[in-house]
C-alpha cells in the first residue's frame, strides 16, 4: 500500500499549551470520481470555511482509482491549504477510513460521501456532542421522524430491511447504519478499530455494533438527504457482503471472541445512580417493566402453544408441554433484558433454578385447571383459556419475585484490592 500526502492542513487551533491541533478531520472516500470529486470537495470547503465554528482538514481517501481521480485529488491538496490527499493502492471504503483515522491527529474523525447526498447543514450537530465529551460517536439517519429523504422505493426497501436484520440478529439499537455521514472521537477510534475486520461497505456497521456492545453512547442527528442516481454501489453485492458481515459479527459476540469487556471497562459510561426511592430497590421499576413484557409474550406464546397441542396432548399435558418450553425461553429473556446478566457464566444454573420457578408456576396453572375439572367437569373451551390466563398471571408475579430475590440475585462483590488491606481504626 502507498501513500501520498500533500496539501498540509491549517486552520488549526491552539491547545492548552499552546500547540497547534486540528478538532476535525473528514474524510471523503472516493474510488473513480473524477466527475464529482473537485466540486464536492470545493463545496465542503466553502461550507466549513463559511462559519463552522472548530478547525478542520479535509482528506481525500483515494482508493486505488483508475481514472484522474488522484490527479484532481493532488490539485485541490495543493490549491487549498486545509486539504489532503492520500493514496491506497487497494479498494474498500473501511480500509481507507481505517488508514486515515488511524494515523489522524484530530480531536473527532468523521466521514462523508463524496456526492454529499447529506445536507452539510447536519454537520456540526453531529461533531459538536463529540466536541463536548457527550456522545462517543455520531451517526446521520434518515429513519428518523425528523429527517427528510429523497430516494426511489427500492434503496428505501432494502435500507429498512437491513436495519430490521441488524436489530433482529445483532440487538442493534441505531436506526441507521447505512447513512454516509458519520463522526467518531478519536481516543474511542484508537480502542475500536483494532476490532473491526471488513475493509468495504459493512465497516462502520460493524464499528457501531462493537461501539454499542462496548457500552459507548452513539448520538444520531436526524438529516436531510437526497438520493444521487448515478451512485456506482452496486446494491446486490453490497447486501451480500453485508450480510455476511452481520453472521460473522453476530459468531464472533455470541462466542466471546471479541474483548467488549475490556473497552466497556475503560471507555463504556456506566448507568446512572439514581437516587432510591424509598421502599422501592433500585432499579425495580425498569425492572418490572420489562418483566411485563416478556411476562405478556410468554402469555400470549403460552397460550397459542396449549391450543396447537390441546387437541394431540389434552388439557393437562398441553399445559406442561406449553409452559414448559415458555418456562426456558422467559428464563433466558429475563436473564438478558430484565436483571442484565451477560456470558455464559451460570447460565446452566439459572436455567435449572428457572425450571424450579417453572415447576412452581406448572403447580399453580396445573392445580387449576385440576380444579376446574372438578367443580365444572365439560367446561367450554373459552372458560378453560381464562383459567390459564388468569393462573399465568398469578404464576408471573410469583416468578418475579423469585427471580429478583433468588435465581438473579447480585452476588455480593469481592472485596476490592484498595480497601481490602485497610485497617479499621479503633
Amino acid at each position: 500500500m502507498t501513500t501520498v500526502v500533500a496539501g498540509p492542513a491549517t486552520g488549526t487551533h491552539p491547545d492548552r499549551a499552546g500547540r497547534s491541533r486540528t478538532v476535525l478531520d473528514i474524510v471523503v472516500p472516493v474510488y473513480n470520481e473524477e466527475g464529482d470529486l473537485e466540486s464536492s470537495v470545493r463545496r465542503l470547503h466553502a461550507f466549513l470555511t463559511g462559519g463552522f465554528p472548530y478547525s478542520f482538514r479535509i482528506t481525500i481517501a483515494d482508493n486505488a482509482s483508475t481514472d484522474a481521480t488522484p490527479v484532481i485529488a493532488q490539485r485541490l491538496a495543493a490549491a487549498i491549504p486545509e486539504v489532503r490527499t492520500v493514496r491506497l493502492e487497494q479498494k474498500g471504503r473501511g480500509r481507507a477510513l481505517r488508514h486515515v483515522w488511524a494515523g489522524s491527529d484530530a480531536d473527532v474523525l468523521a466521514y462523508c460521501d463524496v456526492d454529499l447526498s447529506t445536507d452539510l447543514g447536519a454537520l456540526l450537530p453531529l461533531v459538536a456532542p463529540l466536541v463536548s465529551g457527550h456522545s462517543d460517536l455520531a451517526i446521520g439517519t434518515r429513519l428518523a421522524r425528523a429527517s427528510r429523504v429523497v430516494r426511489g422505493p427500492k434503496r428505501e426497501f432494502i435500507s429498512r430491511s437491513y436495519n430490521l436484520i441488524l436489530r433482529g440478529a445483532l440487538s442493534a439499537r441505531f436506526s441507521d447504519a447505512q447513512c454516509g455521514f458519520k463522526a467518531i472521537r478519536s481516543d474511542v477510534a484508537r480502542r475500536l478499530l483494532p476490532l473491526v475486520e471488513d475493509t468495504g461497505w459493512f465497516f462502520d456497521t460493524e464499528l457501531l455494533v462493537l461501539a454499542e456492545r462496548a457500552g459507548l453512547r452513539i448520538h444520531e442527528v436526524p438529516v436531510d438527504w437526497v438520493d444521487d442516481p448515478d451512485s456506482s454501489v452496486d446494491i446486490v453485492a453490497t447486501a451480500v457482503a453485508d450480510l455476511k458481515g452481520v453472521w460473522r459479527v453476530g459468531r464472533a459476540l455470541a462466542t466471546g471472541a471479541l474483548p467488549l469487556a475490556d473497552i466497556r471497562a475503560q471507555l463504556g459510561r456506566a448507568p446512572l445512580a439514581p437516587a432510591p426511592v424509598p421502599g422501592v430497590p433500585r432499579a425495580m421499576p425498569f425492572q418490572l417493566a420489562r418483566f411485563a413484557a416478556i411476562g405478556v409474550a410468554s402469555t400470549v406464546a403460552n397460550l397459542l402453544l396449549f391450543l396447537a397441542f390441546r387437541g394431540l396432548l389434552g388439557p393437562i399435558a398441553a399445559n406442561v408441554v406449553a409452559l414448559l418450553i415458555c418456562a426456558v425461553a422467559n428464563t433466558a429473556l429475563n436473564r438478558r433484558f430484565t436483571f442484565g446478566v451477560r456470558g455464559r457464566e451460570g447460565a446452566v444454573t439459572h436455567q435449572f433454578q428457572g425450571l424450579i420457578v417453572f415447576g412452581l408456576g406448572l403447580a399453580l396453572t396445573t392445580g387449576a385447571l385440576g380444579l376446574l375439572g372438578l367443580l365444572a367437569p365439560g367446561a367450554h373451551l373459552a372458560v378453560e383459556v381464562a383459567v390459564i390466563v388468569a393462573a399465568n398471571l398469578v404464576a408471573t408475579v410469583l416468578r418475579f419475585v423469585l427471580f429478583r430475590s433468588w435465581v438473579f440475585r447480585p452476588r455480593a462483590a469481592a472485596a476490592s484490592p484498595a480497601t481490602a488491606g485497610k485497617a479499621v481504626a479503633p
